[in-house]
């Protein structure tokens, strides 16, 4: 009989995918990672049926990862996905198990980015490649992408490639990889046209089936907040302050640095804060639990290995500040609240490329989860104005005065201050730590309202017209914006969509106060409000966009001067990624535009290519 997998040490995987594991948060296997690790380790073909959400990114990743040659910089493992979104996802999971695994590199290439930076990257070497079926066909073709020394193939969510009209595609790939390579083909559902599949290109696969879990939470009611425009400190804070019946959180993050961090900027913020993580001593976490419990303090800040267990009734709110990485841990996360016949609060932030994990998340809970706007400034003015009142009226009621009211009124007589006057003085000495005004500027960036923005609520936000591009000019022109300089380029495949994106999304400046953007080749400069904190301009610094850090700093008059001519890239012709939805279905017998990449030069490609009616049968038309 098989002694049950209780950990990820008994799963047989190499040290540092167990250190990366392990600070990640990742303690327990789920049921599908336990079940798949073992068949992929031994290098057997697996046919998975599992829904989003269970955990299978890391059944295939894992193993992968442990069977690599490091020193081999060629494709060794090829994953294929339907979307972009996907493929993306998948890649930064690779990254992130693989952080301790010197020189290791994987690339995503998908439809809609640079086919010269993808090239200039196949060039240099991968270890991983993560892709959607149409582009990693046209490398295929081209000859970039060669997978003699394919080990692993990996076919992710297939019955949605199927929906899509990519299943002729993937057996095209499929048909033109080595014959020994290891298969493993996951899917939420299996319809005979994957059967199909899995029959033809898996030898003798290990069936594995699993269910996501689902759960009612009845006692919690969920929430969650889309990231969008303001920094998620700023966000956390201001939910916490107008929520009526909060007593105590745990806000969960991924690692335990986050854990130090995050406490650390709430204590700077007034709260009563502390972390929780596996690098504590066993007496600490207890010291900090205790403190919990007796109400010395309101906030833990904790990863989900360290909250494990945690049973503590005046725990009102679980807030996820970092979305988990499978259903489950969400499920475990949220339990730590509504519990001794209490109701609870859970409230998720989610990015707008985690919808996926939400939408699996309301599957596993059998509940939808309501989508909540930030508060505006004034009301979080108006909360803290109504509990100042409530406070002067409770003291006047409770507590004997007679001692003050004489100090008033000598102040009155002696200074010619009218007690009102004196009353508003007093006011501002006690709210001056948590001022009842709250600054259109402060720690969260938030350069104008903190109202929900259009594209928060769902909706589509109206395209800018003259006057305000016109406003923003004017804006550099008096000195109120000013450029800096940013370390990625055009060499590096990065857009001004995801310079912006990253800007305000990480670092809370809206993007009305996003000025021009000029691509160069290994920089480039973006205009922003002249003298940025140094707390925002540190934050700046370390954000990552297309892997490389920003490293944000102002140009100075004479840099700026010496700036080159802008030259403005060719436009990408035949974008097949239609809004986000992976690449259009080819076509047999169909015809393919050339590409062109957006570098200094045009690529040609030759002439269309023609394709015979059947996969496996390409040919170049002369």
């Amino acid at each position: 009989m098989t002694a049950p997998i209780e950990s990820f040490r008994d799963l047989d995987l190499p040290a540092p995918l167990l250190t990366a594991l392990a600070e990640v948060g990742y303690e327990t296997p789920s049921p599908i990672q336990a079940a798949c690790i073992p068949h992929l380790l031994a290098g057997r073909d697996l046919l998975g049926e599992a829904q989003t959400g269970t955990g299978k990114t890391a059944a295939f990743a894992l193993p992968a990862l442990a069977r690599l040659e490091i020193g081999l910089y060629r494709p060794q493992v090829l994953v294929l996905t339907p979307t972009r979104e996907l493929a993306i996802q998948v890649a930064e999971a690779f990254q992130k198990y693989a952080h301790h695994l010197p020189g290791f590199h994987v690339l995503p290439v998908y439809g809609g980015q640079s086919m010269v930076v993808q090239l200039r990257q196949l060039k240099r070497g991968a270890h991983v490649i993560v892709g959607t079926p149409g582009r990693v066909m046209d490398h295929l073709e081209r000859g970039s992408l060669v997978l003699d020394d394919l080990r692993t193939l990996v076919l992710d969510e297939a019955d949605e490639m199927l929906r899509m009209g990519f299943i002729d595609d993937v057996e095209w790939i499929l048909e033109h990889t080595p014959a020994e390579r290891q298969t493993a083909l996951f899917s939420a559902t299996m319809p005979d046209a994957i059967r199909r599949v899995a029959h033809r290109h898996l030898r003798e696969p290990q069936e594995v089936k699993i269910r996501a879990a689902t759960a009612t939470v009845a006692a919690i009611r969920q929430r969650y907040w889309q990231v969008r425009g303001v920094d998620k400190l700023d966000a956390l804070t201001r939910i916490l302050e107008v929520e009526d019946d909060f007593d105590a959180a745990i806000v969960f993050v991924r690692t335990k640095t986050a854990t130090v961090e995050l406490a650390e900027r709430l204590e700077a913020r007034g709260y009563a804060a502390a972390a929780l993580n596996g690098d504590m001593t066993q007496g600490l976490r207890e010291q900090v639990i205790e403190r919990l419990k007796n109400g010395s303090l309101d906030i833990v800040v904790a990863t989900d290995v360290a909250a494990r267990g945690i049973d503590v009734p005046r725990i009102s709110h679980v807030i996820n500040y970092d979305i988990p990485y499978d259903t489950e841990a969400y499920v475990h996360r949220i339990g730590r609240t509504g519990r001794a016949g209490r109701q609870g609060t859970a409230i998720l932030f989610v990015a707008p490329r985690e919808t996926r994990m939400l939408k699996a998340i309301e599957r596993a809970t059998r509940q939808p989860i309501e989508a909540i706007a930030l508060p505006t400034r004034e009301t979080v003015a108006g909360r803290r104005v109504a509990q100042f009142r409530q406070q002067i009226a409770d003291t006047l009621e409770k507590e004997d005065l007679a001692f003050f009211m004489d100090v008033i009124n000598r102040i009155e007589e002696e200074e010619c201050f009218k007690a009102h006057e004196i009353a508003a003085a007093l006011a501002f000495l006690a709210t001056r730590e948590r001022p009842l005004q709250v600054e259109e500027t402060g720690k969260g960036w938030d350069l104008a309202t903190a109202a929900p923005t259009q594209a928060a609520k769902g909706e589509r936000p109206p395209r800018e017209n003259r006057d305000e591009i016109l406003t923003r000019r004017r804006a550099f022109s008096e000195g109120l914006l000013t450029r800096y300089r940013i370390e990625v380029g055009r060499m590096h495949g990065v857009t001004p969509k995801e310079i912006v994106g990253a800007i305000a999304n990480e670092g809370g400046i809206e993007g009305r106060y996003i000025g021009q953007i000029h691509l160069f080749d290994d920089y480039s400069t973006v205009e922003l409000p002249k003298a940025l904190p140094g707390e925002l301009i540190g934050l700046l610094k370390r954000i990552r966009v297309r892997q490389r850090p920003l490293a944000i700093r102002e140009l100075s008059a004479s840099e700026a001067d010496q700036l080159p001519e802008r030259r403005r890239p060719p436009r990408p012709a035949g974008d097949r990624d239609m809004q986000g939805r992976g690449e259009a279905p080819r076509k047999w017998g169909g015809t393919k535009r050339p590409e062109h990449g957006n570098a200094d030069k045009h690529e040609h490609r030759g002439p269309p290519k023609t394709y015979a009616d059947k996969p496996g049968k390409r040919f170049r038309k002369d």
